[in-house]
């Protein structure tokens, strides 16, 4: 048994250094294109509800851009808001040079539900040929348009970039390595050609691809509506890209709870499990390191345990390290012994909403 256990150990830890590795030399990452010329017209869609507080400093993202406003046309979806979302938007886009439009969402097309409704209604608005996804709690960087668009090739249907967590205190930045952590992951497995998912805060769709979906109105609803649509894509016969660089990251602002958190994560747990078989069974084996780990302590004692946590935290480490390179950012070294604490908290919190089961709660509304 302890050696099964020190097998697979050390078999995690090559996987991860790995992993580190091909980030590291950029293998399989998909290289950017010129831009095309003349440089087309775009749509940015933005689905809000109860946004009011976040909004302006979205918005202000939205005007810093760096792509000729006169080309952009920029929508938000006022989801049945019960504060100022509206008034809000209004005043932060106040003389934009493109153009500009808060939609209200009062009816329900085909299908769609929540955030995937206001999104169908945004499609049907926009007259571009590639919306841009992004949320209300989202800051762009300025080039972001463009790190997208370069990748936006011929039988291309989705451009996803990274989203990172920034935030002042402790528990924010925390958040901030577990999303870059896993978001290097995701490029190390898309760059081998194994589509993963997609992310609906930053994320490029082609509207030929949009289209021979059906799109949103059209398809089975789910909380992961970014997930649903990534894979009907897929299915269409259209390609991703994944791209992992600093002109391509958006900024969220962290989730304020762990209850808040512990929501979010039981929403994204729903993404999980549509995931292929194949890909559901290399997680489950990928995120048995904690159970193996207290398998270790019984069956070769603690030492060997700690040894190996040791060398998680180390080789972890050297992947974040890469993560927080590649995305423009530095590394505070200090994070990386509490974010063990941080993971142990969110496998514990997440076995125990599991057992007790329930509805998703997402933007106020309940979804069964």
């Amino acid at each position: 048994m302890t050696t099964f256990l020190l097998l697979y150990c050390l078999l995690w830890l090559l996987a991860l250094a790995g992993a580190a590795e091909r980030l590291a030399t950029r293998r399989g990452a998909p290289a950017a294109a010129p831009l095309p010329v003349p440089l087309p017209r775009v749509s940015i869609l933005i689905a809000a509800r109860n946004e009011a507080l976040a909004l302006p400093r979205c918005l202000a993202s939205v005007r810093a851009l760096r792509y000729p406003a006169e080309l952009l046309e920029v929508f938000v979806g006022d989801d049945a808001s019960t504060d100022a979302t509206a008034a809000v938007a209004e005043a932060a886009m106040r003389g934009f040079g493109g153009h500009f439009a808060v939609v209200p969402i009062t009816e329900t097309l085909g299908t769609a539900r929540g955030k995937a409704n206001v999104l169908a209604h945004l499609a049907r608005r926009a007259t571009t040929d590639y919306f841009f996804i992004t949320d209300a709690d989202i800051s762009l960087p300025p080039n972001w348009v463009a790190a997208l668009l370069a990748h936006a090739g011929p039988g291309v249907g989705t451009v996803t970039g990274i989203t990172t967590v920034r935030g002042p205190r402790l528990f924010d930045q925390l958040q901030g390595l577990d999303w870059l952590l896993s978001l290097g992951l995701v490029q190390v497995v898309s760059a081998a050609g194994r589509p993963v998912t997609a992310m609906g805060n930053n994320m490029l769709v082609a509207r030929a691809a949009y289209e021979a979906t059906g799109g949103y109105a059209a398809l089975p609803f789910s909380v992961v509506e970014d997930y649903a649509l990534f894979r009907a894509v897929l299915a269409a016969g259209y390609g991703f890209r994944q791209v992992f660089s600093p002109g391509a990251r958006a900024d969220s602002l962290p989730m304020p709870t762990w209850r808040a958190l512990f929501t979010q994560r039981r929403r994204w747990l729903r993404g999980v499990q549509a995931l292929p078989l194949r890909l559901r069974l290399e997680l489950l084996v990928f995120s048995s390191f904690w159970p193996a780990l207290g398998a270790l302590v019984w069956a070769g004692g603690p030492g060997l345990a700690l040894a190996a946590w040791a060398a998680k935290v180390v080789v972890q480490g050297a992947l974040a390290a890469v993560c927080y390179r590649r995305a423009g950012l530095r590394l505070r070294v200090g994070l990386l012994p509490l974010f063990e604490f941080y993971t142990l908290a969110i496998t514990f919190g997440m076995l125990y909403f599991q057992l007790v089961g329930g509805p998703v709660v997402w933007k106020g509304r309940r979804y069964e």
